[in-house]
């Protein structure tokens, strides 16, 4: 019985270890040999269960620096497109250029005393209706006295006849009457150290502060730099204008606040313009009445103001050519606060009061240095007396 027991137990020990070295072994599985650098990991994908399917390998791409997508892409910065400008027409030439616009002028002025001049015989009533042609242009009765006793003399000596004969007489004594040999150059360069001052005064409603910027484009036509001082403080729509004009091409504008002290602001547009360096400050000024003594006085501070930088160049007074001889009393009143140097003449498109060109010069002795002939931007042209005289009086034909 005890052989039995022992028999037992050694049979049990042997199958015991005989189940230890199987086991393992049976648990053991080839693993992949490790992926090569930089190359693809395959992973097999254990039988399902069930029918086989055959399964492509799962592909794990390299996972390089250079090929990982950046985690916040960077925002797109567009580059501010640079600013545009307009590029005004060049002045010389711009009075023939327009000669349309001032010819319309003919339609009462010139064809008028063409009709006249055209006749045989040239008798008192003729010369009466010359000379009423004339007054009604604004010509001014001095003037006009003197510009028709000296064509009579002349269509008398020279025997003159033809109706081209007399309007080429009567053409050159109205471009003497305008007194081409005044200077009306546009005193605009700089000095040692600061910019041209030039000073633009009016009444209300003469067209000034258009007229500012239609200046500033004639000076930056003539390869000036401007910059403009809005010192029309009593009314805001002009700051608001003046500075539209000055976006346009460029210009820099010094404004302040409404209702405040336009002495200041052309002195600080002043002081700007030395800073930049620029060649010319233009200065927009408010409209003024004549008659008001109080804004009068103030135009005069402002001058003065301004004149702590320096001389002021040019003061030009706007003058509105339709309001003929009002315009005279207008210019004698501001010659005297601020000492004008020249006059702007707008509004001289179809109308008949070109004449008033010969009176302004006649009575103060100021050149007509710009012209007004129309609303477009570059309608402002440099007076010329034998260009205007021509387009007035129009064709002979």
């Amino acid at each position: 019985m005890e052989y039995v027991v022992a028999a037992v137990i050694l049979l049990v020990v042997l199958l015991a270890g005989a189940v230890g070295l199987v086991v393992p072994r049976m648990r053991r599985r080839d693993l992949p040999p490790p992926p090569a650098a930089g190359g693809t990991t395959t992973l097999e994908r254990p039988p399902a269960a069930g029918p086989t399917v055959d399964t492509p390998p799962l592909v794990v791409p390299p996972t390089t620096d250079e090929e990982l997508p950046p985690l916040i892409e960077a925002p797109v910065v567009e580059e501010p497109a640079a600013p545009t400008f307009e590029k005004p027409e060049p002045t010389a030439g711009r009075l023939v250029r327009l000669r349309a616009r001032l010819s319309r002028s003919q339609n009462i002025f010139g064809r008028g005393l063409l009709s006249v001049l055209s006749r045989d015989h040239l008798d008192e009533d003729a010369w009466e209706e010359i000379e009423d042609s004339l007054i009604g242009a604004d010509v001014g009765v001095e003037a006009t006295q003197v510009i028709v006793e000296r064509l009579r003399e002349r269509v008398r000596v020279l025997g003159s006849r033809t109706v081209g004969e007399v309007r080429e007489q009567l053409a050159e004594e109205l471009v003497a009457a305008l007194e081409p040999g005044l200077d009306r150059t546009l005193k605009t360069l700089p000095h040692d150290g600061r910019p041209a001052v030039m000073l633009v005064v009016g009444v209300n409603g003469a067209g000034k502060t258009t007229t500012c910027g239609k200046i500033g484009r004639v000076l930056i036509a003539d390869g000036r730099s401007v910059l403009f001082g809005a010192a029309d403080t009593f009314r805001a729509a002009a700051a608001d204008q003046i500075a539209t004009w000055g976006e346009r091409v460029g210009a820099e504008t010094v404004r302040g606040p409404e209702g405040g002290d336009p002495a200041s602001v052309a002195f600080d547009a002043v002081k700007r313009g030395i800073e930049v360096g620029v060649d010319t400050v233009v200065i927009d000024t408010a409209g003024r009445l004549q008659n008001k003594v109080g804004l009068m006085d103030e135009l005069g501070k402002v001058k003065r103001v301004v004149e702590k930088h320096g001389p002021v160049d040019e003061t030009l007074l706007v003058l509105d050519a339709t309001t003929g001889q009002n315009g005279l009393e207008q210019a004698r009143v501001f010659t005297e606060v601020v000492d004008v140097t020249g006059v702007v003449l707008t509004k001289l498109d179809g109308t008949a009061k070109g004449g008033i060109v010969i009176a302004v010069q006649r009575k103060l002795g100021i050149p007509v240095k710009l012209v007004g002939l129309g609303e477009g931007a570059d309608d402002l042209a440099p007076f010329e007396p034998a260009a205007f005289v021509d387009a007035l009086l129009g064709s002979a034909a």
